[in-house]
């Protein structure tokens, strides 16, 4: 990836193109002034660098590995790769980001980090940071997901986070990320909001994204080494987008390889039980962003599902709504039916079983082999799915 790319985007007030920026109360202004200021002071620091690759390396236990599925390649056709992000601590990719933002946090001074989770995962990894640097922590979390991923939410308390539910509308993700911003304002000198994708009010989307990025840098250069060439495709799901994007900035420039973000086609587009927000959405502003919305005839972010906590919601990273007007990523959907078919076949063919989100860049690359036996798949499976298990048994029970 060429680096002008990066200093181009997103540009000085945030934007990628017409996405992005920073529509904020007054009050905040200043804080998100002081944050992008200290990312770019101490990011670029040696001592920052180090710091950071030390505990990649000796905490985190990267770079995770590129593994071939060979019996999933064989039943299906193709060649299907697997970045292993579900090996990385913690269990997904969550902890590149988070890791990241405490030692920013530590750097202003801030006491509690707050954040929002969906599956829990983001929540988990931050409630690791926390401890490793000595802060406190606060995750709010819908209280549909705290039943859901009720393993996680175990994770966060051992860990020594305080969970809060958020009780108010679809009590899922959308709503955890209200009762976040709503806590963040009532003290944002001593606190700080790490959010849990590359979605927000500028710089988050570009800080998380930076810091996800060493998932595309590490896979490039582990695919070429296993093969010899590139990857005929690389997949990733999407919700806010932190993984995809981690993944997709190592290709963009790279013609042989054409990218896919995979979001929750649900239960029904007709029914309106989805999250397929770059599929149906529409340009519009939420949680201090503007990006794809999925919206109600009001304007308002519409009522979204989907199978996977961690990508039931209505907007998505303002950089991947550029990359879809330029043409750069195609945007897919796959239904719950789907995912809950690929959890299986992923655990019973490879031993590996993904998170649901995860699960629905699985579903893809199996079509994607269908489709083309010749051709090679690189899948970003983003996280491990411990999580997931008890809803997703009891729910839908095991296959014959």
């Amino acid at each position: 990836m060429k680096e002008n790319y990066f200093k181009k985007y997103p540009n000085k007030d945030g934007f990628f193109n017409e996405y992005g920026g920073a529509f904020i109360p007054p009050n905040l202004e200043d804080e998100m002034k002081k944050i992008n200021d200290a990312y770019f002071a101490i990011s670029k620091s040696h001592k920052f660098i180090s710091e950071l690759r030390d505990i990649r390396k000796y905490y985190q236990g990267r770079p995770t590995p590129v593994y071939h599925c060979h019996r999933l390649s064989e039943k299906y056709g193709g060649q299907i790769y697997l970045k292993r992000e579900d090996l990385n601590h913690t269990g997904a990719h969550k902890l590149n980001h988070c890791m990241g933002e405490a030692l920013l946090a530590k750097h202003l001074g801030k006491k509690k980090l707050i954040a929002e989770t969906g599956a829990g995962q983001h929540g988990v990894a931050l409630a690791t940071a926390a401890a490793y640097f000595g802060l406190e922590c606060e995750i709010h979390m819908g209280e549909v997901d705290i039943n859901k991923e009720f393993p996680n939410v175990q994770r966060m308390k051992v860990l020594g986070a305080t969970v809060i539910p958020a009780t108010h509308g679809l009590k899922t993700l959308k709503e955890a990320v209200d009762s976040a911003f709503e806590a963040y304002l009532k003290d944002p000198i001593s606190t700080i909001y790490c959010i849990g994708s590359v979605v927000g009010p500028h710089p988050f989307p570009m800080i998380v994204r930076d810091f996800q990025r060493v998932i595309g840098i590490e896979a490039r250069e582990q695919f070429f080494d296993m093969t010899g060439e590139l990857p005929d495709s690389v997949v990733a799901c999407i919700g806010g987008g932190s993984n995809a994007i981690g993944m997709f900035s190592a290709f963009l420039d790279d013609d042989e390889s054409q990218l896919f973000g995979i979001e929750p086609a649900g239960k029904s587009f007709i029914t309106g039980e989805h999250a397929a927000t770059m599929t149906l959405g529409k340009p519009g502003v939420i949680h201090g962003f503007k990006c794809y919305t999925l919206q109600d005839e009001n304007g308002e972010p519409a009522p979204v599902h989907s199978i996977a906590s961690g990508l039931d919601y209505p907007g998505v990273g303002p950089e991947h709504s550029m990359l879809k007007d330029l043409n750069k990523v195609s945007y897919e959907s796959i239904t719950d039916k789907e995912c809950i078919d690929a959890f299986y076949e992923l655990s019973r063919l490879e031993g590996i079983i993904p998170a649901l989100e995860s699960a629905h860049a699985v579903a893809y690359a199996i079509k994607l082999a269908k489709k083309h036996p010749e051709k090679s798949v690189l899948v970003n499976l983003s996280g491990r799915g411990d999580k997931d298990l008890d809803y997703v048994v009891d729910t839908f029970g095991l296959p014959e």
